[in-house]
């Protein structure tokens, strides 16, 4: 959630964020570049370790019940995302740019979910293999237009934004179909932290799986046949092939990606379960209150930056995020250092902690409230 932060700040803040893509290596900076790359594990490591959520929610509950949790969960999501989070994003009432992002993907994995919980957990573990691993198969396949066919494959695969009508457009950030196999694989790793399961061979399944990963990433990416939309080469230093190399796909996760970002995230899981100090203490009530958070800090990021124009003496409608923003490209030269874009991540996260504090005290006293597993 805190490197999320990060990654938002800079699109809100930093010069040219809304011009230049931030992993481009003909344009970016090794600061730049690596701001974007860390926010990299935020997305996909959300979409396991809801996975992983929904088996342990799942472990006291009937198939039935859980797979009505997750249908209502889901659908709660994508309407969130539609309805609630395009206005946080844009400012825009009139619903001109709707971007179809994590929550979106969440929800509908979870749907997915709640019809593959069904199956045996081998089944369904072999079906979360074959579909991260597999779904690069389908990369050549491509669709133009806005016919009904056309929108379902970008749905399902292919990252692509088209018109609504003449003042609004959508953006499918998050083609579903790799996330659903990414959710899939956080639900079967549920298994390892079951109530029966011994800790430690937990932490041997999590330290073979995570260098796995990451071993076979660096073997895939050196052959650099498949894997990924874009292959690797070298660049005018060392540093930058490195970057080349790291520079795999997000829109929608490659092979590589999903290898890059889970597995560290893994080792990261192994090393950390017997840590608890007064800093684990601090960044684990954002994971408690997840979307109050998620929700909160765009809406006070994007006044931050309005309040920026304001107090610079900039035009403060420049945060109303419509079309005529960007066609007219008064938005190219807005943007602020790198490092007022930190200071900015930093406030922002100390000064949500108090109140998502206090949320996740108030959830974890009114268990009885079924709603508050929705917020």
């Amino acid at each position: 959630m805190v490197l999320m932060t990060l990654d938002h700040c800079r699109a809100y803040f930093h010069y040219g964020a809304y011009v230049y893509d931030p992993v481009n290596l003909t344009t970016t900076t090794p600061l730049l570049f690596l701001t974007r790359f860390i926010t990299h594990f935020c997305a996909p490591v959300f979409v396991f370790l809801a996975g992983t959520s929904a088996f342990l929610y799942g472990s006291k509950k009937s198939k039935p019940a859980l797979s009505k949790f997750l249908v209502t969960r889901g659908l709660w999501l994508i309407f969130l995302e539609i309805a609630v989070m395009t206005v946080v994003w844009c400012f825009d009432i009139a619903y001109g740019f709707i971007n179809l992002q994590v929550l979106w993907a969440i929800g509908i994995s979870m749907i997915a979910l709640a019809a593959l919980i069904h199956l045996r957990w081998k089944v369904l573990l072999a079906v979360g293999v074959l579909i991260v691993a597999g779904h690069n198969l389908l990369d050549g396949i491509t669709a133009e237009g806005k016919s009904l066919p056309s929108i379902l494959w970008y749905l399902l695969h292919q990252y692509s934004f088209f018109e609504l009508s003449e003042r609004s457009m959508i953006l499918i950030s998050y083609p579903v179909l790799p996330w659903i196999g990414v959710m899939i694989l956080g639900y079967c790793l549920g298994k390892l932290y079951s109530s029966e399961f011994d800790p430690s061979l937990r932490k041997k399944w999590l330290l073979g799986l995570g260098l796995g990963s990451i071993a076979l990433f660096i073997l895939l990416r050196s052959i650099n046949v498949y894997g990924d939309l874009e292959p690797w080469s070298s660049q005018k230093n060392i540093l930058y092939t490195i970057f080349s190399f790291i520079n795999v796909t997000k829109y929608p996760p490659s092979l590589d990606f999903i290898l890059l970002t889970l597995g560290p995230a893994l080792l990261f899981l192994y090393s950390i379960e017997t840590i608890k100090n007064r800093v684990t203490n601090f960044f684990i009530v954002f994971g408690r209150v997840p979307f109050f958070y998620y929700v909160l800090h765009i809406v006070l990021i994007h006044l931050l930056a309005l309040l920026g124009l304001i107090i610079t003496g900039g035009d403060w409608r420049l945060m109303i995020l419509t079309e005529d923003v960007f066609v007219s490209h008064q938005i190219d030269t807005y943007g602020y250092p790198m490092w007022v874009v930190y200071i900015i991540w930093v406030a922002v996260v100390l000064l949500l902690y108090p109140i998502s504090r206090k949320y996740m005290i108030y959830k974890a006293r009114h268990k009885d409230k079924w709603w508050l597993s929705y917020l």
